[in-house]
Protein backbone atom coordinates (compact mmCIF):
# COMPACT_ATOMS: atom_id res chain seq x y z
CA UNK A 1 0.00 0.00 0.00
CA UNK A 2 1.48 3.31 -1.10
CA UNK A 3 0.11 6.35 0.73
CA UNK A 4 0.14 9.27 -1.72
CA UNK A 5 -0.63 12.86 -0.75
CA UNK A 6 -2.40 14.63 -3.61
CA UNK A 7 -2.23 18.43 -3.88
CA UNK A 8 -4.29 19.37 -6.96
CA UNK A 9 -3.55 23.06 -6.40
CA UNK A 10 -4.80 25.92 -8.53
CA UNK A 11 -6.13 26.64 -12.00
CA UNK A 12 -5.84 23.64 -14.26
CA UNK A 13 -3.89 21.70 -11.62
CA UNK A 14 -6.93 19.67 -10.49
CA UNK A 15 -7.78 18.83 -14.10
CA UNK A 16 -4.40 17.35 -14.98
CA UNK A 17 -4.06 15.63 -11.59
CA UNK A 18 -7.41 13.95 -12.18
CA UNK A 19 -6.04 12.34 -15.35
CA UNK A 20 -2.79 11.33 -13.66
CA UNK A 21 -4.76 9.61 -10.90
CA UNK A 22 -6.88 7.88 -13.53
CA UNK A 23 -3.73 6.40 -15.04
CA UNK A 24 -2.24 5.50 -11.66
CA UNK A 25 -5.40 3.66 -10.64
CA UNK A 26 -5.43 1.72 -13.90
CA UNK A 27 -1.73 0.87 -13.48
CA UNK A 28 -2.49 -0.26 -9.94
CA UNK A 29 -5.18 -2.63 -11.20
CA UNK A 30 -2.93 -4.08 -13.90
CA UNK A 31 0.22 -4.48 -11.81
CA UNK A 32 -1.42 -5.27 -8.46
CA UNK A 33 -0.28 -2.05 -6.79
CA UNK A 34 -2.41 -0.65 -3.96
CA UNK A 35 -2.66 3.11 -3.54
CA UNK A 36 -4.25 5.22 -0.85
CA UNK A 37 -4.75 8.77 -2.09
CA UNK A 38 -5.30 11.65 0.36
CA UNK A 39 -6.31 14.96 -1.23
CA UNK A 40 -5.09 18.18 0.39
CA UNK A 41 -6.48 21.62 -0.47
CA UNK A 42 -3.21 23.57 -0.31
CA UNK A 43 -3.20 26.42 -2.82
CA UNK A 44 -4.59 29.80 -3.69
CA UNK A 45 -8.19 29.26 -2.66
CA UNK A 46 -7.18 28.09 0.79
CA UNK A 47 -4.80 31.01 1.17
CA UNK A 48 -7.52 33.50 0.23
CA UNK A 49 -9.91 31.85 2.67
CA UNK A 50 -7.58 31.36 5.65
CA UNK A 51 -4.51 33.52 5.07
CA UNK A 52 -2.19 30.51 5.39
CA UNK A 53 -0.27 28.64 2.70
CA UNK A 54 0.27 25.47 4.74
CA UNK A 55 -1.60 24.76 7.97
CA UNK A 56 0.22 23.98 11.21
CA UNK A 57 1.56 20.44 11.20
CA UNK A 58 1.25 20.02 7.42
CA UNK A 59 4.92 19.33 6.75
CA UNK A 60 5.17 16.80 9.56
CA UNK A 61 2.03 15.04 8.33
CA UNK A 62 3.45 14.82 4.81
CA UNK A 63 6.41 12.86 6.15
CA UNK A 64 3.98 9.98 6.68
CA UNK A 65 3.36 9.56 2.94
CA UNK A 66 5.45 7.68 0.40
CA UNK A 67 5.12 10.47 -2.17
CA UNK A 68 3.39 13.76 -2.97
CA UNK A 69 1.59 14.33 -6.27
CA UNK A 70 1.24 18.03 -7.09
CA UNK A 71 -0.82 19.71 -9.82
CA UNK A 72 0.23 23.37 -9.77
CA UNK A 73 0.18 26.41 -7.52
CA UNK A 74 -0.47 29.93 -8.72
CA UNK A 75 -3.64 31.98 -8.35
CA UNK A 76 -4.46 35.24 -10.19
CA UNK A 77 -5.76 36.80 -6.96
CA UNK A 78 -2.64 35.97 -4.94
CA UNK A 79 0.51 38.06 -5.27
CA UNK A 80 3.25 36.13 -7.14
CA UNK A 81 5.77 34.53 -4.80
CA UNK A 82 3.47 33.87 -1.85
CA UNK A 83 2.30 30.40 -2.89
CA UNK A 84 5.59 29.50 -4.55
CA UNK A 85 7.67 30.22 -1.45
CA UNK A 86 5.00 29.23 1.09
CA UNK A 87 4.23 25.86 -0.49
CA UNK A 88 6.75 24.75 -3.12
CA UNK A 89 9.99 26.05 -1.63
CA UNK A 90 8.93 25.30 1.93
CA UNK A 91 8.16 21.67 1.08
CA UNK A 92 11.40 21.29 -0.86
CA UNK A 93 13.45 22.72 2.00
CA UNK A 94 11.70 21.20 5.02
CA UNK A 95 11.29 17.75 3.43
CA UNK A 96 14.93 18.03 2.25
CA UNK A 97 14.06 17.27 -1.37
CA UNK A 98 17.59 18.11 -2.41
CA UNK A 99 17.39 16.75 -5.96
CA UNK A 100 15.27 18.21 -8.73
CA UNK A 101 15.10 15.54 -11.43
CA UNK A 102 14.13 16.71 -14.91
CA UNK A 103 14.10 14.31 -17.87
CA UNK A 104 14.40 16.17 -21.17
CA UNK A 105 13.10 13.63 -23.65
CA UNK A 106 11.56 14.22 -27.05
CA UNK A 107 8.93 11.58 -27.75
CA UNK A 108 8.05 10.42 -31.27
CA UNK A 109 5.37 12.54 -32.97
CA UNK A 110 6.12 15.54 -30.75
CA UNK A 111 7.29 18.68 -32.55
CA UNK A 112 10.50 20.38 -31.43
CA UNK A 113 11.56 23.88 -32.49
CA UNK A 114 15.05 22.53 -33.22
CA UNK A 115 15.36 21.99 -36.96
CA UNK A 116 16.70 18.60 -37.96
CA UNK A 117 16.54 17.11 -34.47
CA UNK A 118 14.47 14.12 -33.44
CA UNK A 119 13.93 11.74 -30.50
CA UNK A 120 17.34 10.18 -31.09
CA UNK A 121 18.95 13.58 -30.41
CA UNK A 122 17.00 14.88 -27.40
CA UNK A 123 17.15 12.43 -24.51
CA UNK A 124 19.02 13.64 -21.45
CA UNK A 125 18.40 14.35 -17.77
CA UNK A 126 19.11 17.48 -15.73
CA UNK A 127 19.88 16.95 -12.04
CA UNK A 128 19.44 20.28 -10.27
CA UNK A 129 20.49 20.88 -6.69
CA UNK A 130 17.21 21.85 -5.03
CA UNK A 131 17.75 23.28 -1.54
CA UNK A 132 20.63 25.79 -1.69
CA UNK A 133 21.98 28.58 -3.89
CA UNK A 134 20.12 31.90 -4.23
CA UNK A 135 16.82 30.27 -3.28
CA UNK A 136 17.78 30.05 0.39
CA UNK A 137 16.92 33.73 0.65
CA UNK A 138 19.98 34.91 2.58
CA UNK A 139 20.10 38.68 2.20
CA UNK A 140 17.94 41.70 2.70
CA UNK A 141 17.30 45.36 2.02
CA UNK A 142 18.98 48.51 3.27
CA UNK A 143 17.19 51.86 2.91
CA UNK A 144 14.36 50.14 1.06
CA UNK A 145 12.18 52.45 -0.99
CA UNK A 146 14.70 55.29 -1.05
CA UNK A 147 17.08 56.43 -3.83
CA UNK A 148 19.91 54.82 -1.83
CA UNK A 149 18.27 51.41 -1.63
CA UNK A 150 20.51 48.34 -1.53
CA UNK A 151 19.23 44.79 -2.12
CA UNK A 152 21.42 41.75 -1.48
CA UNK A 153 20.79 38.04 -1.97
CA UNK A 154 23.64 35.64 -1.40
CA UNK A 155 24.51 32.42 -3.19
CA UNK A 156 24.82 29.56 -0.70
CA UNK A 157 26.78 26.38 -1.42
CA UNK A 158 27.73 23.88 1.28
CA UNK A 159 30.07 20.97 0.80
CA UNK A 160 27.39 18.62 2.14
CA UNK A 161 24.75 19.99 -0.23
CA UNK A 162 27.01 19.95 -3.27
CA UNK A 163 28.50 16.55 -2.57
CA UNK A 164 25.23 14.71 -2.05
CA UNK A 165 23.85 16.19 -5.28
CA UNK A 166 26.99 15.34 -7.25
CA UNK A 167 27.12 11.79 -5.92
CA UNK A 168 23.43 11.29 -6.72
CA UNK A 169 24.24 12.43 -10.27
CA UNK A 170 27.10 9.95 -10.65
CA UNK A 171 24.98 7.09 -9.36
CA UNK A 172 22.08 8.13 -11.58
CA UNK A 173 24.35 8.27 -14.65
CA UNK A 174 25.62 4.78 -13.90
CA UNK A 175 22.10 3.42 -13.40
CA UNK A 176 20.80 5.17 -16.53
CA UNK A 177 23.52 3.27 -18.39
CA UNK A 178 23.28 5.07 -21.70
CA UNK A 179 26.35 7.06 -22.68
CA UNK A 180 27.58 7.16 -19.07
CA UNK A 181 28.52 10.80 -19.46
CA UNK A 182 28.02 13.39 -16.71
CA UNK A 183 28.38 17.10 -17.44
CA UNK A 184 28.85 19.71 -14.72
CA UNK A 185 27.11 22.95 -15.70
CA UNK A 186 28.35 25.94 -13.67
CA UNK A 187 30.17 29.26 -14.07
CA UNK A 188 33.59 28.68 -12.53
CA UNK A 189 35.25 31.54 -14.41
CA UNK A 190 33.10 34.18 -12.67
CA UNK A 191 31.55 32.61 -9.56
CA UNK A 192 34.98 31.77 -8.21
CA UNK A 193 33.96 30.78 -4.68
CA UNK A 194 30.68 28.87 -4.76
CA UNK A 195 31.35 27.23 -8.11
CA UNK A 196 34.96 26.46 -7.28
CA UNK A 197 33.46 24.26 -4.55
CA UNK A 198 31.26 22.57 -7.15
CA UNK A 199 34.26 22.04 -9.43
CA UNK A 200 36.44 20.51 -6.70
CA UNK A 201 33.71 18.22 -5.34
CA UNK A 202 32.79 17.10 -8.86
CA UNK A 203 36.37 16.11 -9.65
CA UNK A 204 36.90 14.44 -6.28
CA UNK A 205 33.82 12.29 -6.85
CA UNK A 206 34.78 11.56 -10.46
CA UNK A 207 37.88 9.74 -9.25
CA UNK A 208 35.57 7.16 -7.61
CA UNK A 209 33.58 6.60 -10.81
CA UNK A 210 36.13 5.63 -13.48
CA UNK A 211 33.33 4.15 -15.61
CA UNK A 212 31.66 7.58 -15.97
CA UNK A 213 32.95 10.05 -18.56
CA UNK A 214 32.97 13.58 -17.13
CA UNK A 215 32.61 16.91 -18.87
CA UNK A 216 32.25 20.57 -17.96
CA UNK A 217 30.37 23.44 -19.61
CA UNK A 218 29.71 27.00 -18.50
CA UNK A 219 25.98 27.65 -18.19
CA UNK A 220 25.95 30.01 -21.17
CA UNK A 221 27.66 27.39 -23.31
CA UNK A 222 25.23 24.77 -22.01
CA UNK A 223 22.25 26.74 -23.29
CA UNK A 224 23.96 27.09 -26.65
CA UNK A 225 24.73 23.38 -26.96
CA UNK A 226 21.25 22.38 -25.79
CA UNK A 227 19.95 24.16 -28.89
CA UNK A 228 22.75 23.35 -31.35
CA UNK A 229 23.77 19.83 -30.30
CA UNK A 230 21.45 18.42 -27.61
CA UNK A 231 22.67 14.93 -28.49
CA UNK A 232 25.94 15.75 -26.71
CA UNK A 233 24.28 15.48 -23.31
CA UNK A 234 23.46 12.41 -21.25
CA UNK A 235 23.16 13.72 -17.66
CA UNK A 236 23.76 17.30 -16.51
CA UNK A 237 24.32 18.22 -12.85
CA UNK A 238 24.01 21.86 -11.92
CA UNK A 239 23.36 24.31 -9.06
CA UNK A 240 19.83 25.41 -8.23
CA UNK A 241 19.63 28.74 -10.09
CA UNK A 242 21.12 27.53 -13.35
CA UNK A 243 19.04 24.36 -13.18
CA UNK A 244 15.88 26.44 -12.90
CA UNK A 245 16.75 28.20 -16.15
CA UNK A 246 18.08 25.38 -18.33
CA UNK A 247 15.23 23.02 -17.46
CA UNK A 248 12.72 25.47 -18.95
CA UNK A 249 14.81 25.57 -22.10
CA UNK A 250 14.77 21.78 -21.94
CA UNK A 251 10.98 21.81 -21.77
CA UNK A 252 10.78 23.84 -24.95
CA UNK A 253 13.11 21.61 -26.96
CA UNK A 254 11.23 18.49 -25.82
CA UNK A 255 7.93 19.88 -27.07
CA UNK A 256 6.68 22.35 -24.49
CA UNK A 257 5.28 22.49 -20.99
CA UNK A 258 2.57 19.99 -21.90
CA UNK A 259 5.06 17.12 -21.83
CA UNK A 260 7.58 18.28 -19.21
CA UNK A 261 7.50 16.57 -15.81
CA UNK A 262 9.78 16.76 -12.82
CA UNK A 263 10.50 15.27 -9.44
CA UNK A 264 11.69 16.85 -6.19
CA UNK A 265 13.57 13.94 -4.69
CA UNK A 266 14.65 13.02 -1.20
CA UNK A 267 16.20 9.58 -1.76
CA UNK A 268 15.78 8.76 1.94
CA UNK A 269 12.42 10.44 2.50
CA UNK A 270 9.26 11.65 0.79
CA UNK A 271 9.52 13.00 -2.77
CA UNK A 272 7.16 15.25 -4.73
CA UNK A 273 6.26 14.93 -8.41
CA UNK A 274 4.67 17.54 -10.65
CA UNK A 275 4.21 18.82 -14.21
CA UNK A 276 6.59 21.73 -14.47
CA UNK A 277 4.10 24.06 -16.15
CA UNK A 278 2.08 26.55 -14.15
CA UNK A 279 -1.57 26.62 -13.20
CA UNK A 280 -2.63 28.17 -16.56
CA UNK A 281 -5.74 29.86 -15.11
CA UNK A 282 -7.01 31.02 -18.50
CA UNK A 283 -7.72 27.38 -19.41
CA UNK A 284 -9.40 26.43 -16.13
CA UNK A 285 -12.51 24.32 -16.54
CA UNK A 286 -12.37 24.25 -20.33
CA UNK A 287 -10.97 20.75 -20.79
CA UNK A 288 -8.26 22.09 -23.11
CA UNK A 289 -5.09 21.64 -21.05
CA UNK A 290 -2.64 18.86 -21.90
CA UNK A 291 -2.37 16.31 -19.04
CA UNK A 292 0.60 14.39 -20.51
CA UNK A 293 3.13 16.16 -18.26
CA UNK A 294 1.08 15.32 -15.16
CA UNK A 295 0.78 11.71 -16.30
CA UNK A 296 4.54 11.55 -16.84
CA UNK A 297 5.02 13.00 -13.34
CA UNK A 298 2.95 10.08 -12.06
CA UNK A 299 5.14 7.77 -14.14
CA UNK A 300 8.24 9.24 -12.48
CA UNK A 301 6.62 8.64 -9.10
CA UNK A 302 6.09 4.97 -9.94
CA UNK A 303 9.76 4.68 -10.91
CA UNK A 304 10.90 6.33 -7.67
CA UNK A 305 8.67 3.98 -5.65
CA UNK A 306 10.44 1.03 -7.28
CA UNK A 307 7.53 0.06 -9.54
CA UNK A 308 9.63 0.07 -12.72
CA UNK A 309 7.44 -2.35 -14.66
CA UNK A 310 4.38 -0.17 -14.16
CA UNK A 311 6.39 3.00 -14.88
CA UNK A 312 7.66 1.59 -18.17
CA UNK A 313 4.15 0.54 -19.16
CA UNK A 314 2.78 4.02 -18.47
CA UNK A 315 5.52 5.58 -20.59
CA UNK A 316 4.77 3.21 -23.49
CA UNK A 317 1.09 4.06 -23.22
CA UNK A 318 1.90 7.78 -23.23
CA UNK A 319 3.91 7.32 -26.43
CA UNK A 320 0.97 5.50 -28.04
CA UNK A 321 -1.46 8.24 -26.97
CA UNK A 322 0.81 11.00 -28.29
CA UNK A 323 0.84 9.27 -31.68
CA UNK A 324 -2.92 9.88 -31.89
CA UNK A 325 -2.84 13.51 -30.73
CA UNK A 326 -2.62 16.40 -33.19
CA UNK A 327 -0.49 18.65 -30.99
CA UNK A 328 0.87 19.05 -27.47
CA UNK A 329 -0.48 22.61 -27.23
CA UNK A 330 -3.53 23.35 -25.10
CA UNK A 331 -6.69 23.45 -27.20
CA UNK A 332 -5.05 21.86 -30.22
CA UNK A 333 -4.62 18.28 -29.04
CA UNK A 334 -7.55 16.88 -31.00
CA UNK A 335 -8.87 15.53 -27.70
CA UNK A 336 -10.11 17.00 -24.45
CA UNK A 337 -8.08 16.79 -21.25
CA UNK A 338 -10.10 13.83 -19.98
CA UNK A 339 -10.00 12.07 -23.35
CA UNK A 340 -6.19 12.16 -23.34
CA UNK A 341 -6.25 10.57 -19.87
CA UNK A 342 -8.67 7.95 -21.19
CA UNK A 343 -6.28 7.15 -24.07
CA UNK A 344 -3.34 6.56 -21.74
CA UNK A 345 -5.39 4.55 -19.23
CA UNK A 346 -6.87 2.41 -22.02
CA UNK A 347 -3.42 1.82 -23.45
CA UNK A 348 -2.46 0.06 -20.24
Amino acid sequence: MYKIAVIPGDGTGPEVVREGLKVLKRAGEKFKIAFQFTELDYGGERYLRTGETLPAGAVEALRGFQAIYLGAVGHPDVKPGILETGILLRLRFELDQYINLRPVKLYPNVETPLAGKGPQDIDFVVIRENTEDLYVGVGGFFKKGTPDEVAMQEMVATRKGVERCVRFAFEFTRKRNRRRKLTLCAKTNVLTYAHDLWWRVFNEAAAEYPDIQTDYAHVDATTMWMVKNPEWFDVIVTPNMFGDIITDLGAMIQGGMGVAAGGNINPQGVSMFEPIGGSAPKYTGKGLINPIAAILAAQMMLEQLGESEAANAVERSVVAAIARMKSMAAGRMGYSTSEVGDLVAAGL
